[in-house]
């Protein structure tokens, strides 16, 4: 299955991402709405979907088509609380499969080590750009406790670092931003 994720911008009134949040999540295949917290603008947010789903009319976005790599299972969901980082890696574009592999090897440790879990590792469609340059974009989805808990988790002595290592030799750029995942309405 494949996803789409967008980075949405915001009209200016108050109640911008409350309404977004809920008309998002009244759609089939929402799989996600996240608020910014450090790294986005002030009026965005992203959404993450599955399948077909599209935005709501008249909403302004930026779309990436994903697909899964190791994980998310079809259907899954991010748990609630907690903060997410949402981290994009620009990558030699022969080296996805050995990141990818990389990556898989070292969630074991970090997940058992720290309150994290790996929501997603996706592979972005490759851009015209992506083709000129020889690289690759992969977009990493991890929900950690706190944001104290992702300065932990940067402990250079972890076997999950040690790989990490080799991956960061495969990456040309990391731009990773925290975010909050809203929640999903009550059932009436």
């Amino acid at each position: 299955m494949d996803y789409h994720y967008f980075q949405v911008t915001l009209q200016r009134d108050r109640a911008g991402l409350k309404d977004l949040a809920h008309a998002c999540y009244e759609r089939e295949g929402c799989v996600a709405v996240f608020a910014p917290l450090l790294g986005f603008a002030s009026d965005q947010a992203l959404v993450l979907g599955s399948g077909g789903f599209e935005l709501p009319p008249k909403t302004k976005a930026e779309a990436h088509s994903l697909s899964p790599t190791l994980r998310p299972a079809e259907g899954a969901r991010p748990p609630p609380g907690g903060v997410y980082v949402h981290n994009w890696f620009t990558i030699d574009g022969e080296a996805a499969d050995e990141f990818v592999a990389l990556s898989g090897q070292a969630w074991p440790d970090f997940e058992a080590r720290f309150e994290t879990q790996i929501f997603g590792l996706f592979l972005a469609a490759e851009s015209q750009a992506d083709r000129l340059e020889g690289s690759r974009r992969l977009l990493l989805m991890t929900r950690y406790r706190d944001l104290g808990e992702w300065q932990v988790s940067r402990d250079p002595t972890t076997d999950a670092m040690q790989i990490f290592l080799r991956r960061r030799e495969l990456t040309r750029v990391s731009l990773a931003r925290a975010c909050v995942l809203l929640p999903r309405p009550e059932a009436r």
